[in-house]
């Protein structure tokens, strides 16, 4: 379970905090009376969960800048003072790496070296925590569940940039922090979540989610594909627990360095049964339809096995793809009946906190 105790008071600096899983980090870590300060480009969509949910105000500073220009992260730094650092500023959508690969190279792989170089400077700094993706790894479509030592790689420029940080990270620790005195860094791998306020372009949830409400049949590129399915709240879970972790020392000095936070094997399921769940959830004018044509290559089986955390941190996943899927609707239908959407998301992270509590470990 995530600790409020370590967290009160504790200044943290998250980056990419205006994004979908940042803004949810952020009102998270500031419920737990963190001070949170933020460094990221403006929201990436309007809407934004960012400005729905007012994260703005309560930080203790939000810094709109570029991660691609060392001089603004170094600055963040000596501003924040944070003892906590996590990295979630990146280009994070596969499409977007077809269209723009130079870009997306520049911000994920550049923008994380500039980030640990100004770590570097930064004597607060005790631990690191570098969200990187599942799609990290050289997926060769079997129904083998990656681990965390399982082979690099990466089709796609955005998949392959991931790739990249991993190697960058693995490497600046053992060239920079193998030091038992800290900070200790370590990357975080999760799968493809689903929650409320995301409206980034060219994904699932959000882009049936935008055609049920329109009354429109969505149209699915490819139904048959299967990944790794889970709520927002979970892989943070696991990012806010490895943190504290290591900002005590206990994990990343000994090789521990790589952490898959990934849902139970009954949850890896194709695109398909997810967009069934949602439409079943949705009710009335919901439909969905195969979209036939050629797109740019995207894997079609993606499965992370997440046993480390299980057993190490005591990790484990608490809410099933089923209320995962029923939680994102409920945020959606709440948010166009004009509810104040901080304070409901903050009733979902009271709930999700309170079935860690309920439920046996594992």
């Amino acid at each position: 379970m995530v600790s409020a105790a370590f967290w009160r008071n504790r200044k943290v600096l998250v980056t990419g905090h205006t994004g979908f899983k940042g803004s949810w980090l952020c009102l998270w870590l500031q419920s737990l009376g963190a001070r949170v300060s933020g460094f990221a480009l403006p929201p990436p969509t309007t809407p934004s969960l960012f400005e729905i949910a007012g994260i703005g105000d309560i930080l203790d500073h939000s810094r709109i800048a570029d991660i691609r220009y060392p001089e603004a992260i170094d600055d963040a730094l000596k501003s924040a003072e944070p003892e906590i650092v996590f990295h979630l500023a990146a280009q994070a959508i596969v499409g977007e790496g077809y269209r723009d690969p130079i870009g997306t190279y520049a911000t994920n792989v550049m923008g994380t070296a500039h980030l640990l170089q100004a770590v570097r400077k930064a004597p607060s700094v005790r631990g690191v925590v570098v969200v990187t993706s599942d799609k990290c790894y050289e997926n060769r479509e079997t129904d083998t569940a990656y681990r965390e030592n399982a082979p690099l790689g990466g089709h796609d420029p955005y998949s392959s940039s991931k790739a990249c940080v991993e190697i960058l990270a693995h490497s600046w620790r053992r060239s920079f922090l193998d030091d038992r005195s800290g900070p200790f860094l370590a990357t975080a791998r999760a799968g493809n979540v689903v929650g409320g306020g995301d409206w980034s372009a060219h994904r699932l949830v959000p882009d049936l989610l935008a055609a049920f409400a329109d009354r429109r049949t969505a149209r699915l590129r490819r139904p048959d594909a299967v990944r790794p399915w889970q709520h927002v709240l979970e892989p943070l879970a696991g990012y806010l627990m490895l943190a504290e972790r290591l900002a005590c020392g206990e994990v990343g000095h000994d090789g521990s360095d790589a952490w898959n936070f990934g849902p139970d094997a009954s949850d890896c399921v194709p695109v398909r049964e997810v967009a069934t769940l949602l439409q079943q959830q949705w009710g009335s004018g919901a439909a969905w339809e195969a979209e036939s044509g050629d797109f740019p290559h995207e894997a079609g089986l993606l499965r992370l096995d997440a046993g480390a955390a299980r057993r190490v941190l005591k990790w484990r996943q608490r809410w099933p793809l089923t209320i995962a899927i029923r939680q994102t609707t409920a945020w959606h239908r709440a948010w166009i009946a004009g509810e104040d959407m901080q304070r409901f998301s903050l009733r979902q992270i009271d709930d999700y906190q309170a079935s860690a509590k309920d439920a046996p470990s594992s």
